[in-house]
């Protein structure tokens, strides 16, 4: 009996070890996630959007972002980064980025 108490114990400790390590696993994904966008961004988008040149709406200005989001809704927003704009090349200048990407990149820039 010591010996099974024992092994349950051993078992429960283990679980929670691995379920500790999971989701700080998790976490730092997240951040490393937040981290590539923000790379991303500057390596991207920042020529632009940093400064407002060719009418770039700023990193940041909030009001502005969330105005076009609602206008154009994100995947008519993602579908004119991909395709370009009248001053803005197709992609971005992001020749590897995803829908996804995109989209987080928008969100990225939006805050």
């Amino acid at each position: 009996m010591f010996s099974i108490t024992t092994l349950l114990n051993q078992t429960h400790r283990l679980l929670i070890g691995s379920g500790a390590a999971l989701l700080l696993g998790g976490a730092m994904m997240t951040s490393a996630s937040a981290a590539n966008i923000a790379t991303t961004y500057d390596n991207s988008c920042a020529a632009c959007h940093d400064s407002g040149a060719l009418n770039a709406i700023k990193k940041g200005d909030s009001a502005k972002w969330q105005q076009l989001m609602k206008q154009k809704s994100m995947p008519a927003l993602i579908n004119s980064v991909k395709n370009g704009m009248t001053q803005m090349p197709a992609g971005g200048l992001c020749n590897n980025c995803s829908d996804d990407d995109y989209r987080k990149l928008i969100e990225y820039m939006s805050k």
